[in-house]
């Protein structure tokens, strides 16, 4: 395995920064082992009016790659966006561009992150002086907590593709940066904030979070804000409602369960400082793990859908991509 050292990939490199700084991208790390395709998932509504939304993506660690969630998240000024990261591949290896925050949102390989970026810049919502007006087109939103909202449904069409491809070069996405990504390049950058650095910790040091161990299904693919809510399971619950494949009683068991690891999860993380202890980790992952099967198996035990109910079982794909 051939690993570029400059700053020892990007589970080192956030952990690195204690607060947002001026920056510039640069190749942070860099492999010769594909990163697993995008998984699918539903977006959590945004918790509280300013907070952005960051993709997940896929990140390297000593064991190999694992799921950093998406996540609503606070940005260290305003004014800015999140350019998220990406994996280039070229000469062999594939290389992480670290993500950053700047005036305007620059290239992140053309990947089809979802939720507004489409592949090209970002069209989930727009600042107008000290607030952000988000497009409910796009992103969700829980109009009565955010009320600076806009509907484009206009760009749901110009972005929205099939590939679920990861990384940006042969077998990935073919794009280049755009005169306009060129000059956002050279605007000044911000590091990714203290919250960052903490989300993606908390990821590495998560079991079910890597590839090798989830098959590219994560069993936490989104959180509605650092230390928040996980999501994955939720969007299967309501993939599950949306195709007939779960009853009222099967949707109130299994979102009752999922409430009580979250509260469990919180409450832990208060205790301990904002960390799960190793034990807790594991008790996490277990319950997790139930929850999964109990969702599988309460689908498997309904009538199986028409093709058509099988298109309708995920809107929620549809918008995103």
């Amino acid at each position: 395995m051939r690993i570029n050292l400059k700053a020892h990939g990007l589970a080192l490199g956030l952990m690195m920064c204690i607060a947002p700084q001026a920056s510039k991208a640069g190749i942070d790390i860099s492999i010769n082992m594909a990163p697993p395709a995008l998984p699918v998932y539903t977006q959590p509504p945004c918790p509280r009016d300013g907070y952005l939304w960051t993709p997940g993506y896929w990140a390297w660690g000593p064991e190999g790659y694992f799921w950093v969630p998406g996540v609503w998240v606070a940005p260290p000024r305003v004014g800015v966006l999140w350019t998220p990261g990406y994996w280039g591949f070229g000469g062999g290896i594939y290389a992480w561009h670290a993500g950053y925050w700047g005036p305007h949102v620059g290239f992140y390989g053309g990947v089809n992150y979802g939720f507004g970026y489409g592949g090209v810049g970002f069209f989930g919502g727009v600042w107008a002086g000290n607030a952000f007006r988000y497009n409910t087109a796009v992103v969700n939103v829980n109009t009565t907590v955010v009320r600076n909202v806009y509907v484009d449904r206009t760009v749901v069409n110009n972005t929205t593709v099939v590939n679920r491809a990861s990384f940006n070069g042969a077998g990935g996405v073919a794009a280049r940066a755009t005169p306009q990504d060129q000059m956002a390049a050279r605007e000044q950058h911000f590091q990714p904030t203290a919250n960052q650095m903490s989300h993606q910790q908390v990821a590495a040091g998560d079991h079910t979070q890597l590839a090798s161990a989830n098959n590219g299904r994560p069993a936490t693919a989104a959180m509605d804000s650092v230390n928040g809510r996980r999501f994955n399971q939720q969007g299967r619950i309501a993939n599950g409602v949306a195709s007939g494949r779960l009853n009222a009683n099967e949707t109130r068991n299994l979102e009752g369960r999922e409430a009580n690891v979250n509260r469990e999860v919180r409450s832990e993380r208060q205790t301990n400082g904002g960390r799960l202890t190793p034990q807790e980790h594991q008790q996490v992952n277990r319950q997790q793990n139930n929850l999964s099967n109990s969702i599988r198996n309460d689908k498997h035990n309904a009538p199986a859908p028409h093709p058509a109910e099988r298109q309708a079982e995920r809107p929620a794909e549809r918008r995103e991509r």
